[in-house]
This record gives C-alpha cells, structure tokens and sequence, in this order.
C-alpha cells in the first residue's frame, strides 16, 4: 500500500464517474464471463501433496463506483466455480471483488468460500500495469485472513499470495499459492493454483452507467 495522503475532510464524498469499465486500471483486461480448462491445483492429503486438475468458470462484473468519504473505487464483482474434469458437484466456490483506487493505485482483492474462510488481500500498480500481486498475512487488521475453528486449528492459514498476469492475447492467468501450517507435516504447505482464462462473454454495464445509456 501508498503512503498517500488523504484530504483531512474525510466526510465530503468523491464525485465518480458513472462509467466504471472505464476506470478499472490494471484490472480492465479482467472484466466479462470468463472459462479455464487448464487449471491445476496442489492441495494437501494425510499422504502428502495431491494434484488435480479442475475448469473454471468465472464471472466478473462492474459495480457502481464505491466511496468512503474522499476514498473512491472503481471494482469488479465476482464468482468463482470449480469442477473436476468430468464432474458435476462443486469443487470450489468463491465470491467477492476486485477493486482498484486510481489516486493511490493500491488494489484491493476480497476473498469468501463457503467452507468458512474469508480474506482481503491488497496490492498495488499503476494503472496500465499488464501484471500484479495482491496478499494477505495472518494477523493483520489490513490484509488479513479470518478462518472457521476447524481451518484455524487444523490447516492454519498464514498467508495468501496472487499474481495476475494479463495476457496480450486476451486472455488473462493466475498462480495462487496459500501458505498453510498443518498438524502431521514438518514445514508449511504451499497449496497452489493456477490457471488460464479465456473470455466467453462480455461484461454488462454497472447500473449507473446502464442507466446512463438509456437516457
């Protein structure tokens, strides 16, 4: 994160613009529907590292600009659902948002599975930045991670690293990798992902901008 300086009058709201694909930054070449079939995730078993391969569909939607007092963002809803080759039944679910503040180009990545865990990590890049890295660290009030009891005792999170990358062909990719202290192995388990992503569809305009258009 910027040492920036917020304005002292930390009530008067910023004036955004109502087009929020426009102001995305290092995040634009991420908007629209989006499909991996590549994706390859190392995961931790009572016998050691496990890899699978999974596909991946993921969404990622503009939101109307979001401000706190003279703190704006501009940000992309998503959700995230995995499957086996083959499979039908959910092998990850994830929801959340990314978001990117254009005075301080710091970037914000919110994170929630339906197995009890949620995270904000952050970042920062300029705003035609083709790569970035966002991570969140155990303990912390302001990139922090917050685990179910069961997670928190048995697979004790410690960090959360991603790096995006996006691609001159249009696509973009990732590489994950979870940092995890657990019971029976003797060092700390990198469980990693990584995948590719192809567009499948457009994103749809944010309601203000959407509104905007109609008139």
């Amino acid at each position: 994160m910027t040492d920036y300086q917020y304005p002292k009058d930390i009530y008067t709201e910023a004036e955004p613009d109502v087009n929020t694909l426009a102001h995305l930054g290092p995040l634009a070449g991420m908007a629209g529907i989006w499909e991996g079939k590549r994706g390859v995730d190392i995961n931790p078993k009572a016998e050691g590292a496990e890899k699978d391969p999974y596909i991946e569909r993921i969404e990622l939607q503009p939101i109307d600009a979001q401000t706190n007092g003279p703190q704006l963002f501009y940000g992309l809803r998503y959700h995230t659902r995995i499957v086996q080759p083959n499979e039908v039944e959910t092998f990850h679910d994830q929801v959340g948002y990314w978001l990117w503040e254009p005075a301080t180009g710091n970037i914000l990545f919110t994170l929630s599975i339906p197995r009890g865990q949620t995270l904000m990590a952050t970042g920062n890049a300029s705003a035609d930045a083709k790569e970035f890295t966002v991570q969140a660290v155990r303990g912390s009030l302001t990139n922090g991670i917050i685990s179910n009891p069961f997670i928190e005792q048995n697979f004790t999170t410690e960090s959360y690293t991603i790096k995006v990358k996006i691609n001159d062909d249009g696509t973009w990719s990732y590489e994950q990798d979870t940092v995890m202290i657990i019971p029976n192995y003797d060092e700390p388990f990198h469980h990693t992902d990584r995948n590719r992503l192809t567009k499948i569809a457009e994103p749809t305009l944010n309601p203000t901008a959407l509104a905007a258009q109609a008139q």
